[in-house]
């Protein structure tokens, strides 16, 4: 079997795996009828010397109010990783323990491998055997080895099938880069107006640990998403849609009551579902902007544009004429974070430095003729903060910002002055379309060129749904815009509907 027909194989659930040799048995004699394997296995926020496995044991995903079926005890799960993908090669192993507190998720932090190369992983618990991963170490820190990575974002469950996962996960990257909205909390067509519902969600909106710990458990029993995470490493960030559309730090934007607990219940959440290291947790909140190296290529900057944000001006919204998006003492990032980010610009020596952030950074006219509407949930709700920051950006090497949210494809020249045809461009925004939210999507060219011209920054957009493909080098960056013409059916292939190249700055 070749090494595409193994991850789709894998990702499905469909290999059964020789039997772990090198680890003690599962403590528990006790073994359950169904395989608690049901939400697949996925690795992310690799290092020169390891990664994160991440498995949680569901026998029943959608059971036990949020707790997978389980029995309410705590469960050994042995983990092995191997050097060849027939598990002749054992190079790490280990038992944890799955918390029953902890929904049964398991997080292995992996140390001690060889930089740049692939890894397979598996998992057994409960007398039962996990479908096999892909993963990979990155490449010592003076290395410059090519990076094949994808970019996503956006997965509403009700508006059709994760075939876009699915195509991605049969590109076999080196890593995937997910920026925000990989579940959305509404309850059954809570948010069906553009799409209409293809699948129906877990009842009830989702505000206790247990109901988002079942939605969790919806989306990842989606065996084309299982596919994507079993194909290579991720790097996750979240946007609003896991805790609540449009919330800003502190601020509910529906003003429910007891937000901050119903927060703290997404991000607890969010941590048990999601392949991310212990550091990550912070008390009641989360510590998801942080750094990963690929040798010295690149340097990715992940950024969280929720949680220390003010709250939308203007309530929200698209609008026009709403002077306080442009006051100074407003920011997206806070301070803290934002230290963090001049700091880690500043400081890097990397070829290529790429941030990882949730909303439109480009600037967007959103009324075609005289006048001006914009989203004051994205950048331009906090015009002088992106300023600052493209100021940064411009003197940092080879800058590039990937961003999801949008529910399109967008290519865009970022200016520190938007309103000035000669203002220089400073970075570049590749802005990935949605995975599945809003449907199929459509074509409107006339619209397209209507928004183009208001809009000269930015060269290209797109509404279908799909991916990033981008192969980056010390030269250059290829970036291939992949679109789908339907997810309301599966099946539908991948199509690279635009393509770019990006040269590196001369000198740098």
């Amino acid at each position: 079997m070749d090494r595409r027909s193994f991850l789709a194989a894998a990702g499905a659930g469909l290999l059964l795996p020789a039997p772990l040799t090198g680890t003690r048995p599962a403590s528990s004699s006790r073994t359950l009828r169904a395989d608690p394997f049901t939400l697949g296995v996925a690795s992310g926020d690799p290092g020169t010397d390891g990664f994160v496995l991440w498995t949680r044991l569901a026998p029943d995903p959608l059971g036990g109010a949020g707790l997978g079926g389980m029995p309410s005890r705590d469960a050994d799960v042995d983990w092995q990783v191997s050097a060849d993908e027939r598990f002749s090669k054992i190079v790490k192993s280990g038992t944890v323990p799955a918390r029953a507190r902890g929904a049964h998720s398991v997080h292995v932090e992996v140390s001690g491998l060889e930089p740049g190369r692939d890894y397979f992983y598996r998992f057994r618990s409960e007398g039962r055997l996990s479908p096999h991963g892909r993963t990979r170490t990155t490449p010592g820190e003076r290395v410059e080895t090519p990076l094949a990575f994808a970019v996503a974002a956006c997965a509403h469950y009700e508006h059709g099938y994760y075939t876009a996962y699915r195509r991605l996960a049969e590109q076999e990257p080196d890593l995937v880069v997910f920026l925000g909205d990989y579940m959305y909390e509404y309850g059954p067509s809570g948010y069906t107006a553009l799409a209409g519902r293809v699948r129906t969600h877990t009842p009830g909106t989702c505000v206790t640990l247990a109901d988002y710990r079942l939605r969790h458990a919806q989306y990842k029993s989606d065996h084309d998403l299982q596919a994507a995470h079993a194909a290579a490493p991720w790097l996750v960030a979240f946007d609003d849609h896991e805790v609540e559309n449009n919330w800003a730090g502190p601020v509910s934007s529906s003003g429910a009551p007891s937000f901050a607990r119903r927060r703290a219940a997404a991000f607890r959440a969010y941590y048990e579902n999601m392949p991310l290291r212990r550091a990550t947790l912070r008390g009641a909140g989360l510590n998801l902007n942080r750094r990963v190296s690929w040798g010295s290529l690149a340097r990715f900057h992940l950024l969280d544009t929720r949680q220390f944000r003010d709250d939308q001006a203007c309530d929200d919204g698209v609008r026009g004429g709403c002077d306080d998006r442009l006051s100074t003492d407003r920011t997206l990032l806070g301070a803290g974070q934002w230290r963090w980010l001049e700091d880690g610009l500043r400081g890097s020596g990397a070829r290529w430095n790429l941030l990882g952030q949730q909303i439109l950074m480009t600037h967007r006219d959103f009324r075609r003729g005289p006048g001006r509407e914009v989203n004051l949930d994205s950048w331009d709700g906090y015009a002088p903060e992106r300023t600052r920051l493209l100021e940064s950006l411009s003197r940092t090497a080879n800058p590039v910002v990937l961003t999801g949210d949008a529910h399109m494809h967008h290519l865009a020249d970022l200016k520190t002055d938007f309103d000035d045809p000669d203002s220089p461009v400073v970075a570049r925004e590749l802005v990935a379309t949605s995975i599945a939210s809003d449907g199929d999507g459509y074509r409107d060219r006339t619209w397209i060129a209507e928004s183009l011209a208001e809009n000269p920054h930015i060269s290209y957009i797109d509404q279908r749904r799909g991916y990033i493909m981008a192969r980056l080098t010390r030269d250059d960056l290829s970036v291939d815009f992949r679109t789908l013409d339907r997810i309301s059916r599966r099946g539908a292939p991948a199509r690279t509907s635009h393509r770019v190249t990006i040269p590196a700055t001369p000198g740098t």
